[in-house]
């Protein structure tokens, strides 16, 4: 029997072993298969590095986060092995002070709790019994305290008192819940009352010992923040007696506001909380203390109500209370602020150009050095001399870096999905640009399918970004790959239009008040200039795609250039912007892109609604829409589905009563892409 029929019998009687021995594009099964690296921690003397790998299992519809150690030197890594048995799901690896153990939070005994377990190796155990989960935690600079947020009731005196009162709720048969103030609800969950705040309390002998203090109790507001806070909204000063908090206030405004202020609470003292920001209405993030305490480095934006403003990097001298922009002329929106081991920098991640480099900028004279590029620098951290980060492109899934601090002898430390990805060939992309809107230059994308044979036209997958304060580059994504649509034989075009970041502050405020204007005309301009530059495009047989506010925009081509595309795909997108301010959570968004609150400018919100323009509707569309969505409800996805019903347009809906405004299990993934794929093979079959 020939060695080829052999290999194939076997993968059909062995499970686990590849039944793809020719070269093949990515699918969806595969993308949610993969391993995802994340969250790298350097111990203090930067000879290991403790890495998140995010392990699906996809016939549990469900997934873990295994901890991962390894030695690291100029060499790359040794030894790298699972820091906890196979069964544990980890998160918020940090090493303590000395090195010698590192901490986490887990839910393994049912409550998220703290965790501890030694770096060399060993049984883990458990650092805190609290009646509450915990959210987050931080390390005090000596290694002898905690920081950590719990979600309590800010009346209660007690964890006990909240406790009692969250098992009290299911002794009641009412189900009624009340409301005096917005929020009522964030992002995919309801208000229950609680609020996260910060609690410190001694480590003795590696457990957290007595009563936690409670260090927030007169600022009122999350810490972190919801829904996507985490511990870069607190950090310990460095002699262990303060710790500075960002956090917008729990008021009667907070939906209409990013007015976040840090503040410096005091421990162990009678002191007073203090504002250090007041002065400036606008979001203040990320504290950061110098190494001697005087100055708290933190990003901040300038505009109130603009939650796509720029992040400056700022210097606060405590003392005095002066303060300055770090680099003023740097016209890029920093992620965040890690402080070099030097003092001298600060390192931050800042999307630039269809890319999302690693940056450091030099604190004193403000001058900005390109530290990593290529693709989407995710989580870092640095040490000593050393400096790890994960990388990920259009054609790889992220892996795990080491570097010295300039970015010079660049070794891989992981290569997680190597094996799983031995049959896949990704397509190959290509950057463009172009004149767009008022000929100012616009970039964009191009993916070939991963069969790509010169002299042959394929279908196009035309992808619109969401945001629209976003960028779609080069990046390996989990719901919106290009990858996934190049391996089902499609190319892919997608555009930065105006309003994408990463190319200065001004293109991204063009789009406020204009969302049907220059992105339309740059996506028209970007689509024209693509079939003009690369003939493997067959423009007859093209489907425009978009979630957020490129659903918004796919409803917006709908009624304003209905003969752009043989079919539409919609997921997640505003139908009409009049129910959509009166239902969305976080009001400072529409009320900053549109000018103000519906009631005071209508004629704004009417100016570019796709609801205005439904008459013009002909292109066949998919609807796709999450029930637990309540950044955009799932109303102005069945509004939409409602619409081509009534026209007579071919259409179809799919509902995930399950999802919020991603699609993120890994089975409704699947059907979700199977679904896409169908629906753009449907309309972009060749013609006779």
């Amino acid at each position: 029997m020939p060695l080829r029929r052999i290999a194939l019998c076997l993968s059909l009687l062995i499970p686990g072993m590849a039944a793809h021995a020719e070269p093949r594009g990515l699918d969806v099964r595969d993308l949610v298969a993969l391993d995802r690296v994340s969250a790298p921690v350097l111990a203090p003397d930067a000879r290991q590095v403790v890495y998140a790998v995010r392990e699906a299992d996809v016939e549990a519809n469900s997934a873990r986060t295994a901890l991962f150690i390894a030695e690291i030197g100029p060499r790359g890594s040794r030894s790298a092995r699972r820091l906890l048995p196979q069964d544990w799901s980890a998160s918020g690896a940090s090493f303590a002070p000395d090195g010698e153990r590192v901490y986490f939070l887990s839910a393994r005994d049912g409550g998220n709790q703290l965790w501890s377990v030694p770096s060399n190796g060993g049984e883990p155990q458990k650092a805190s019994e609290l009646p509450l989960d915990v959210g987050s935690f931080r390390l005090s600079p000596d290694g002898r305290r905690v920081a950590f947020s719990l979600e309590v009731y800010p009346e209660c005196p007690s964890l006990a008192c909240t406790r009692e009162r969250l098992d009290a709720k299911g002794g009641t048969k009412a189900s009624g819940q009340h409301y005096s103030q917005l929020f009522v609800r964030h992002w995919d969950s309801w208000k229950d009352g609680r609020v996260s705040q910060l609690f410190v309390a001694d480590l003795v002998d590696g457990k957290v010992s007595g009563e936690p203090i409670r260090v927030a109790a007169g600022v009122r507001g999350d810490v972190p923040h919801k829904p996507f806070g985490g511990v870069s909204d607190y950090a310990w000063a460095p002699d262990g007696q303060h710790l500075a908090v960002s956090v917008r206030a729990d008021d009667a405004g907070q939906a209409w506001s990013t007015n976040f202020d840090i503040w410096l609470l005091p421990l162990r003292s009678r002191e007073a909380p203090r504002n250090l920001t007041a002065d400036n209405p606008a979001w203040d993030a990320d504290p950061v203390f110098s190494t001697d305490g005087r100055t708290l480095y933190y990003r901040a934006m300038k505009r109130p109500g603009f939650e796509a403003d720029r992040f400056a990097l700022m210097a606060l001298d405590l003392g005095s209370g002066s303060r300055r922009e770090i680099a003023p002329d740097w016209d890029r929106s920093a992620d965040g602020v890690t402080l070099a081991p030097d003092g001298r920098s600060i390192y931050t991640t800042a999307y630039d150009l269809g890319q999302h480099p690693l940056f450091a900028v030099g604190i004193a004279d403000g001058r900005v050095r390109r530290i990593a590029a290529d693709g989407n620098i995710g989580g870092f951290d640095l040490a000593g001399h050393t400096l790890v980060y994960t990388r990920d492109t259009l054609t790889a899934p992220a892996d795990l870096f080491r570097a010295r601090l300039d970015g010079s002898k660049e070794r891989r430390v992981t290569r997680l999905n190597a094996e799983r990805l031995t049959d896949v060939r990704m397509g190959a992309f290509e950057q463009f640009r172009f004149q767009g809107w008022d000929d100012e230059i616009v970039h964009g994308y191009v993916v070939k399918p991963w069969n790509y044979e010169a002299g042959k036209t394929y279908p196009v997958a035309f992808i619109i970004h969401g945001g629209p304060q976003g960028s779609m580059g080069n990046s390996f994504h989990y719901r919106w790959n290009p990858q996934t649509y190049a391996g089902a034989g499609f190319a892919v075009v997608f555009i930065d239009f105006h309003g994408s970041t990463g190319y200065g502050q001004a293109f991204t405020d063009s789009i406020s008040g204009d969302w049907g204007g220059k992105p339309l005309e740059d996506l028209r301009k970007g689509w024209a200039h693509a079939l003009a530059s690369y003939p493997f495009l067959d423009g007859s047989r093209a489907c425009a795609l978009g979630a957020s506010y490129g659903g918004y925009m796919i409803n917006w081509i709908a009624g304003n250039w209905p003969d752009g595309f043989a079919c539409l795909v919609n997921h997640a997108g505003v139908f009409d912007n009049r129910s959509m301010y009166y239902a969305t959570e976080e009001l400072w968004f529409p009320e900053w892109e549109h000018g103000g609150p519906h009631f005071q400018v209508p004629q704004n919100y009417e100016q570019h609604n796709p609801v205005n323009h439904v008459a013009n509707w002909k292109t066949p569309m998919l609807v796709t829409h999450g029930q637990k969505d309540y950044r955009v409800l799932v109303e102005q996805g069945l509004a939409t589905f409602t619409a081509l019903q009534r026209r007579g347009i071919a259409s179809e809906l799919l509902y995930f009563p399950d999802e919020n405004h991603w699609v993120l299990k890994p089975q409704n993934s699947i059907q979700w892409h199977d679904t896409v794929k169908a629906w753009l093979q449907r309309w972009t079959a060749a013609r006779p």
